[in-house]
């Protein structure tokens, strides 16, 4: 699909990536996908009943996005192994990154992965981690990291990338610039790690540097101060950490995204007027609003309010939906 055909409501839509509740394309997934023409949902265990049962939601939600002139949707889930596996038996169970011992234990989870969601129709799996939890603290990422050394995360995050890709599924390294050395979850408020940029490249950069030099398809952005770098903003709100960091200095024009705008390091802190203007201005591509909730359509009315008033920003939404439209063309075939 040609991005000149897009109306502003498309490009707008574009940027959602949302979550909802049922097992079915049910009224409220039609009304996300007609009105708000979404670029993407996300999954989780309370949407999946069975293997068959997640063929036809996936199978249905692409056929209504089709019949409305909408591009291919992301699907999204997080599948890492461990803690944060949504798909549950008969799905293959792994027992998560922490436990793998080698290269090939990373193949082969990504390998079998891979295989197991493009049966059921996902495309985009929020994995790997490429938080390094140092042993010396108690990571919030201590249970879903690789481990505490950045070369072993990345000998083990490339070869997941690698083989999840090479088997059309969209990878997504999380969470940029890194929170392995933070103890406070996310979830529920917002941590902050007092490093400076040069200890953050020495360390947590590391694995992200080598996935964007592997062609990662996404880099989740996390919902963390880091003072030493913005003193006002979390990374997925920072166009220094977003725009300048990842996107001019280190390079990368892939995907990127929000962690879930719902969670408490977020919603706590911003309305989601306050976040839509600083993703927009932070060139992050996708924004990602997982629950059911006002948020979504907020969050729709926000972006295209931006892209008709404003030139700039217009100009920067085009841009993001142009690498959505890249990443479609090469692994959903518009």
């Amino acid at each position: 699909m040609d991005i000149e055909t897009l109306s502003n409501e498309h490009l707008a839509g574009q940027r959602l990536m949302i979550g909802f509740e049922g097992t079915e394309l049910n009224d409220d997934l039609k009304s996300m996908i007609d009105r708000l023409k979404i670029g993407g949902i996300i999954l989780f265990t309370y949407n999946i009943k069975s293997p068959g049962q997640l063929t036809e939601l996936c199978t249905s939600v692409q056929h209504h996005a089709a019949a409305g002139g909408i591009p291919p949707l992301f699907i999204a889930i997080d599948q890492e192994g461990g803690r944060v596996a949504r798909l549950k038996a008969p799905f293959t169970q792994f027992a998560g990154n922490p436990s793998m011992k080698s290269e090939d234990d990373a193949v082969q989870f990504a390998q079998i992965t891979a295989a197991e969601l493009s049966q059921v129709g996902v495309n985009m799996n929020m994995a790997p981690v490429l938080d390094v939890a140092p042993r010396e603290i108690k990571s919030v990422m201590a249970d879903r990291a690789f481990g505490h050394d950045p070369a072993w995360v990345t000998r083990l995050g490339l070869k997941i990338i690698n083989h999840l890709q090479q088997n059309k599924i969209m990878a997504v390294a999380k969470h940029f610039p890194g929170i392995g050395r933070t103890t406070l979850d996310s979830h529920l408020d917002m941590p902050s790690l007092d490093a400076e940029l040069s200890d953050l490249q020495s360390f947590d950069i590391i694995p992200f540097k080598a996935s964007i030099d592997h062609d990662v398809c996404g880099i989740m952005l996390s919902h963390i101060m880091y003072p030493g770098i913005d003193a006002q903003w979390p990374a997925s709100l920072s166009k220094t950490i977003a725009g300048e960091l990842l996107r001019e200095q280190m390079g990368y024009n892939g995907l990127t995204l929000t962690d879930d705008l719902d969670m408490g390091a977020i919603a706590n802190h911003y309305d989601i007027q306050t976040v839509v203007r600083q993703v927009m201005a932070a060139d992050i591509d996708i924004i990602m609003i997982c629950h059911k909730g006002p948020n979504r359509e907020l969050a729709f009315d926000q972006i295209l309010k931006h892209i008709t008033d404003s030139t700039e920003l217009k100009a920067k939404c085009t841009r993001s939906v142009q690498r959505i439209l890249n990443a479609k063309n090469q692994y959903l075939k518009i």
